[in-house]
């Protein structure tokens, strides 16, 4: 039995992700046209490559149908939290932090005891629940409940989130930035501590793939290498 790695399949984390293994004795190599989702792995015997959207990989990590396979912190936690996947590297890029961000203009509002302020004063003025907007509700309902905010409403976004509160479809949101700009460009800032998690990519592990002594002993040998990087 091979030891099958999930790579993404597109992007800088794709580029990103082959020159790290690269750095490490492994080629990966695209394998036919350029838009098939199949690859070569040269460099460690019994290591076979599976190309899938980052959004795919913690699913099939969780699934045991990869034994690893690199995607964001923030994926596996939100996706698959209690999956038991470890991580066997953090690996240097990918970086971006979940964050909550309010209006700009919101002045009294800086943290997330002013925020839950926020959302008692919009019950009594609307009579409904202030809606935050996210792709991340596990991390973000968790978050919420460790400050002691509950009076809220998480609104499912679909498309760019960092529209919403223009577009009057929530009033604050919980989502993914780099470098923040995106953020500014809509009017929004991060609360002074409304960092809910600091991400970057990750070799991951499943636990419950099948391994057999070929496949165990290409882990090993990969481990060795992690070991001297």
């Amino acid at each position: 039995m091979t030891l099958t790695l999930g790579l993404p399949s597109k992007g800088r984390l794709m580029a990103d992700t082959i020159a790290w293994f690269a750095a490490r004795g492994i080629e990966i190599a695209q394998a036919g046209a350029e838009r098939e989702y199949r690859a070569e792995a040269r460099g460690l015997p019994g290591l076979e490559v599976v190309m899938l959207s980052a959004g795919e990989i913690p699913r099939e990590l969780a699934a045991g149908r990869i034994h690893l396979g690199v995607t964001g912190e923030d994926l596996i936690r939100e996706r698959v939290a209690q999956a038991g996947i470890e991580s066997l590297a953090r690996m240097g890029f990918g970086q971006a932090d979940l964050v909550i961000a309010v209006p700009a203009f919101w002045v009294d509002v800086e943290t997330m005891s002013d925020l839950d302020a926020a959302c008692a004063d919009f019950r009594e003025t609307h009579g409904m629940a202030l809606r935050i907007a996210t792709k991340y509700h596990v991390l973000t309902r968790g978050f919420f409940r460790q400050h002691g905010i509950a009076d809220y409403r998480l609104v499912d976004s679909q498309g760019a989130t960092e529209a919403g509160p223009a577009n009057r479809t929530c009033e604050a949101i919980s989502d993914i930035t780099t470098t923040g700009t995106t953020l500014r460009a809509n009017h929004l800032r991060v609360l002074d501590d409304g960092l809910i998690l600091e991400s970057q990519a990750n070799l991951w592990q499943s636990p419950t793939a099948p391994r057999g002594d070929a496949a165990w002993k290409t882990l090993t040998a990969l481990r060795a290498r992690l070991d001297q990087s």
